[in-house]
């Protein structure tokens, strides 16, 4: 097995998960609803790490949107799952 895309920038994978993610109404409002947020805090923290983290955990906990958000970016879910680690450290 091939090792996990690890060659992506975390924050900036981050950053097109979470505009994939708020690209679809309705997950939108799950993320709002699992992460706490309110979409005004979600604008003013988007840059941040902990709030980047819980976009790639949102996804990571529901596997049919971490793969169909890999495959929206062009990624293996394990490039994911690496800069969701990589954020983390």
């Amino acid at each position: 097995m091939p090792a996990p895309d690890t060659s992506h920038d975390p924050a900036l994978l981050a950053l097109q998960a979470l505009a994939w993610t708020l690209a679809e109404p309705a997950r939108a409002a799950r993320l709002l609803d699992v992460t706490g947020l309110t979409p005004a805090e979600l604008k003013v923290s988007a840059s941040d790490p902990a709030t980047l983290s819980a976009v790639f955990g949102f996804l990571e906990n529901h596997e049919p949107d971490l793969v169909a958000c890999a495959a929206g970016l062009g990624v293996r879910p394990e490039a994911l799952v690496a800069a969701h680690r990589s954020l983390d450290a």
